[in-house]
């Protein structure tokens, strides 16, 4: 099974990607390190501020990436907010059976009620060496923009509304894939 994950910043999709290595042992791939490692190397001349730029180069190379462990019938996590909201374009009908997505969103109630606990969880998994640019500002317009395009893209979320509970969203997110591996059994 391939598990996307992505989200807006600083909605938990590392947390979720790491509770699910530690649940499932599958590894997880993160679209940052990919994008750090390309980057630093010189691979390519793209920067961290060219964020649409860089969704179609790591997407050319994670796409491959995902039709190769589908292939061996590998499982994955791929989790970052690299993955367009296109994706189900690249894959037969076949695989989408295999690739189990999820987008993780915060209302706009829960960002203005909880953004400085937000703020302090940031580096749980990950240390962020430069969080100036989250401001509650852009948490807002960015989770705003996430749930329009999944949407209109007709992409599964979950739309996070109360107080962050990792457990909780790990729960949920193995009760649809309960649900879907049922739902494809009848």
């Amino acid at each position: 099974m391939i598990y996307l994950i992505t989200g807006a910043s600083h909605t938990g999709k590392t947390l979720l990607a790491q509770k699910m290595l530690e649940e499932f042992g599958y590894p997880y791939l993160s679209l940052d390190l990919l994008k750090m490692g390309l980057i630093r190397s010189g691979q390519t001349d793209l920067t961290v501020a060219d964020s649409d730029l860089l969704t179609d180069y790591l997407w050319s190379i994670v796409k491959e990436m995902i039709q190769t462990a589908l292939e061996n019938q590998q499982d994955l996590i791929v989790e970052g907010s690299y993955i367009p909201f296109d994706w189900q374009q690249d894959f037969s009908s076949t695989d989408l059976k295999n690739i189990h997505y999820i987008c993780l969103i915060m209302s706009d109630e829960y960002i203005k009620k909880s953004f400085p606990t937000i703020k302090k969880h940031a580096c749980d998994i990950e240390k962020r060496v430069n969080d100036s640019y989250f401001t509650l500002d852009f948490a807002l317009a960015e989770n705003q923009k996430y749930l329009r395009l999944c949407q209109e893209y007709d992409c599964p979320y979950l739309l996070l509304e109360k107080d962050y509970q990792p457990d909780l969203i790990f729960e949920k997110v193995k009760k649809r894939q309960d649900e879907r591996e049922n739902s494809q059994n009848i």
